[in-house]
């Protein structure tokens, strides 16, 4: 009996588009995810041209189908069945879609040049250090005196305090504006969840202050939680970079910039320049009021050094 010749779902005559499995829904998103997935169950041919893609995803992007093959040591038609197997339409579209995954940058696509070699730990040790003492260097040169003040007094003096930041180093800084002020006897909170961060905005008035922190600067979160705040009279102090969409609005910008290293294995430096400027905030504030702030911190480490071994020289907390 002659077998039936299969029918492919996208020409068969009067045919919707076929409904998408979960690798179909995904491709639009990340071809290279897509890619890397798919690998072990496509043919040897198509799983070569898989590793020549992967292994230099910029040549991929400008190179003819006919330099895709050569790359990959397969036949032209095999990069056009390898781009319907991985869900493309075609060349034209793999490389419109390596494109667009390609706009994270190439440090996320790319490994960097020491990694499995000997050099790799000695590089990755000085360079960790490194960028921690660029980040810092970077918030001592960015952030000026006048600035801090003005905020640092503004704060002395107000009601509340409320620190927004979202991701990841902005949701640990904001965390660390409640850390460090709540010991100088300011009513501070913090909040990370967009929704919260607007409602605890809509809550403040002329008398409370916003710390609103964003590496970007472009947070949209951050940035209208902290236009609700303004709106209802609170003072809007950012520590974001320079010029940006954060700090136009902000009434005391302070301004830390710290490039990205070209490194996606290593964690980002630039949470470090952030803690930098709000331990100088936080100084700062204390010395507006002086006897206040130590006599809450001489409080908390009395109470902290109960049922202890009574060491007096160690931090104020742990």
């Amino acid at each position: 009996m002659p077998r039936a010749k299969r029918i492919h779902p996208a020409k068969s005559a009067g045919t919707a588009v076929s409904t998408p499995s979960r690798r179909d829904a995904f491709v639009a998103g990340d071809i290279i995810s897509v890619i890397r997935q798919s690998a072990p169950g496509l043919s040897p041919s198509e799983q070569r041209v898989a590793m020549a893609l992967l292994a230099d995803v910029e040549f991929a992007i400008h190179a003819s189908n006919a330099e895709l093959a050569r790359s990959a040591r397969v036949s032209e038609p095999t990069v056009t069945r390898f781009s319907r197997s991985v869900g493309c339409r075609g060349v034209r579209d793999l490389k419109v879609r390596l494109a667009q995954a390609m706009a994270v940058g190439r440090i996320y696509v790319e490994l960097p040049p020491h990694v499995g070699t000997d050099l790799a730990r000695p590089a990755l040790w000085r360079s960790v250090f490194q960028e921690i003492r660029r980040a810092i260097a970077a918030a001592e040169e960015g952030l000026r005196k006048e600035d801090i003040e003005r905020a640092a007094e503004a704060i002395a003096r107000c009601s509340k305090l409320a620190a927004f930041g979202v991701g990841g180093g902005s949701t640990l800084a904001a965390m660390e504006v409640q850390n460090r002020f709540f010991r100088l006897g300011i009513a501070v909170s913090h909040a990370s969840d967009p929704s919260l961060m607007r409602m605890i905005a809509a809550t403040l008035g002329q008398d409370d202050v916003v710390i609103a922190i964003s590496t970007t600067g472009a947070a949209t979160e951050v940035i209208e939680a902290a236009s609700i705040a303004k709106q209802y009279g609170a003072l809007v102090v950012a520590i974001t970079r320079p010029q940006s969409r954060l700090a136009s609005i902000a009434d005391i910008a302070l301004g830390v910039y710290v490039p990205e290293a070209p490194d996606a294995l290593k964690p980002t430096a630039s949470r470090y320049a952030l803690l930098a400027a709000i331990d100088l905030l936080a100084a700062s504030t204390a010395y507006c009021k002086p006897l206040e702030a130590q006599t809450r911190m001489r409080r908390i480490k009395y109470e902290l050094l109960k049922g202890t071994d009574g060491n007096s020289n160690g931090p104020l907390g742990d």
